[in-house]
C-alpha cells in the first residue's frame, strides 16, 4: 500500500509505473500490454503520460492498449471508458492505431464480449497476461464491472463478460476476474474521501466476495499495488510512501 499526499502525486506515481512497465516488457519480450480503467481518478494519470517527461519515455510502438470494462455506449458517448483514455492521451502520443483495442459493443453487450474475447486470442494466443491493469475501486466495492452480487463474480472460464447490474443505467462489458488474476502487475488508483471505508474493507475486512468484489483480485503469479491518497487512505494502518 503507498499512500499519497494528494491526487496529483499519485497520478505521477502511476504514470512513472506505466512508463517503468513499459520500458521493462518491451526489453524482455519487444512488447507492453497494459489494460486501462475509466473514471475520474486515472484522467490525470493519462494526461501526464501525453506529456513531457513522460510521452517520450514509452516505446509507443510497442504498446497495445485494452480496457477492463465498458459501458455498452458509442466510443465517442462522453460516458466511455475509451472515450475518456482518447481525449486524455491517446490521441496525442504516436501509438499506432491497430494496437489500441476497445471494447466495442454493437449489438447486443453478449456479442460485445464475445467479440472482446476474440480480439484478446487474436493478439495473446492463450489466456492473457498483461503487463499492467490499472484499477479503480467503487464506494459499493466493485471494480472494473465486476459489481456485487451479479453472475460474473462466478467467472471461471470466461475472459469476458457482459454485465447487467442493479441499479446502473447501462449495461457493460467486463473482464473476469481470472484474466485480472493472470496480469504480472494489476494497480489499484483509489482517491477521495468517500472511498476510506471501502479501502479499509476490502484490504482489512471478512472475505466476501459477493459483496466486495474488488477482494477477488488477487494475482496469481503477478503483484497486487495499491496507490491511494491520503483521503482515500485515511483509515488504512500501514502507510508508506
Amino acid at each position: 500500500m503507498q499512500i499519497f499526499p494528494d491526487q496529483e502525486s499519485l497520478s505521477l506515481a502511476a504514470a512513472a509505473l506505466f512508463v517503468q512497465l513499459a520500458r521493462q516488457a518491451v526489453a524482455a519480450r519487444g512488447r507492453f500490454s497494459a489494460a486501462l480503467c475509466g473514471g475520474r481518478t486515472p484522467s490525470r494519470t493519462y494526461e501526464l503520460l501525453a506529456h513531457l517527461p513522460f510521452r517520450d519515455q514509452v516505446p509507443w510502438d510497442r504498446v497495445h492498449v485494452f480496457w477492463g470494462d465498458e459501458r455498452c455506449v458509442p466510443l465517442d458517448d462522453p460516458r466511455s471508458n475509451f472515450g475518456l483514455a482518447h481525449l486524455a492521451f491517446l490521441n496525442r502520443v504516436p501509438i499506432p492505431p491497430a494496437q489500441v483495442h476497445p471494447i466495442r459493443c454493437q449489438g447486443s453487450p453478449e456479442e460485445g464480449a464475445h467479440r472482446y474475447e476474440h480480439e484478446l486470442r487474436a493478439c495473446f494466443g492463450e489466456a492473457p497476461r498483461f503487463d499492467l491493469i490499472f484499477l479503480g475501486l467503487g464506494e459499493n466495492g466493485h471494480t472494473a464491472s465486476l459489481f456485487p452480487h451479479t453472475a460474473v463474480l462466478k467467472e471461471r472460464s470466461r475472459w469476458a463478460r457482459a454485465v447487467f447490474p442493479a441499479g446502473q443505467d447501462l449495461p457493460r462489458v467486463t473482464l473476469t476476474a481470472p484474466v485480472i488474476n493472470r496480469a504480472a502487475v494489476v494497480a489499484f488508483l483509489v482517491t477521495g474521501a468517500s472511498k476510506s471505508g471501502v479501502l479499509k474493507e476490502v484490504l482489512y475486512g471478512p472475505r466476501d466476495h459477493d459483496r466486495l468484489p474488488a477482494q477477488l483480485i488477487r494475482p496469481e503469479r503477478g503483484e497486487l499495488l495499491w496507490l491511494a491518497d491520503r483521503a482515500a487512505g485515511s483509515e488504512v494502518k500501514e502507510k508508506i510512501g
